[in-house]
């Protein structure tokens, strides 16, 4: 019996693991959808801040995690903590947005490739992990990739680096705050709330919003709520259950997604971006499967420990 519930649940955190992933990367279908029906970036983020809080105080409630986030009040370094974050995730979804709703999203694909590339060098920096030779193979690979980038673009990949970097600094400060990943979540909505909801109140003064022109549009800003929300939580449940290797693996999957979405959007796929994605991969690839044989080598090394000699 204990077998078949633990199957049971290895099988929901991996059904959890894919879903947040394809929800993350099918989301530009999200914001340019909002796009079209007359939002623009800054409106779309300002209802992201808005209705994710009620999302989230929901899941909060549910886990029973309010005394979390009531103690952060009364803990002004650790509120000081999730208020850098709380900008961070700002940048993160105000670029992301922007990008996607102007044309940009294989540009944005590009940052979450690097993405966990870069969290191996933050280790390195900061938390003193080491990283092997795949791990180095990998990162010089994208960092070609960024290069070519470069070239196709004429410019430097701006939006890919802020991502990857504001999104690798986010995971930095959640990793050091002593908070569940939903109440610290709330907190940052609670706090990113009086921004959204003053913007969303001045451009229907204004008559600058189209958020309540219709029921359609309506619908458009709510689900921004969910959509912010519970990939984050179906994240967090998985990555409890998982081993890092399988999400190490899983991660791709929302950036691929998302290039896909760019290209059926007819964003340009030149020769030189081609190549640029090409090494990108090349260097996820490596990534993946260095953090699938190591996972396995490990596995096998506690399982000979655990054997009787």
């Amino acid at each position: 019996m204990t077998t078949a519930t633990g199957s049971d649940q290895g099988r929901a955190a991996l059904l959890s693991a894919f879903g947040c992933y394809v929800l993350w990367g099918v989301m530009p279908l999200l914001f340019m959808g909002q796009a079209a029906a007359g939002f623009d970036a800054l409106e779309i983020l300002a209802h992201r801040a808005l209705w994710a809080v009620a999302v989230a105080g929901l899941l909060v409630f549910l886990a029973k995690q309010g005394g979390q986030v009531l103690a952060v009040f009364t803990a002004p370094k650790t509120l000081a903590w999730l208020a850098l974050s709380t900008v961070l995730i700002a940048v993160n979804w105000g670029i992301y947005v922007w990008a996607t709703t102007h044309h940009a999203t294989l540009e944005a694909s590009l940052g979450y490739y690097i993405n966990p590339l870069l969290n191996m060098i933050v280790g390195l920096w900061l938390f003193r992990e080491k990283i092997d030779r795949w791990g180095w193979i990998a990162i010089g690979l994208a960092a070609v990739g960024v290069l070519f980038q470069a070239l196709a673009l004429g410019r430097p990949p701006w939006i890919s680096i802020v991502l990857a970097i504001s999104f690798a600094s986010y995971g930095v400060i959640r990793k050091r705050v002593p908070i569940e990943a939903q109440a610290g979540l709330l907190v940052e909505c609670l706090l990113l709330v009086p921004f959204g909801l003053a913007w969303v109140l001045w451009l229907q003064h204004t008559g600058a919003g189209v958020a309540f022109d219709s029921p359609a549009n309506t619908l458009w800003a709510l689900a921004n709520g969910p959509a912010t929300v519970l990939p984050l939580a179906l994240f967090a449940w998985s990555a409890r259950r998982l081993p890092l290797s399988t999400i190490g693996f899983i991660q791709f999957l929302a950036p691929t997604l998302q290039f896909a979405v760019g290209v059926w959007a007819g964003e340009a796929l030149t020769p030189l971006r081609i190549i640029s994605f090409g090494f990108i991969w090349g260097g996820a690839a490596v990534f993946a499967a260095a953090a699938f044989f190591r996972h396995r080598a490990a596995r096998l090394a506690l399982k000979e420990t655990a054997e009787p000699a």
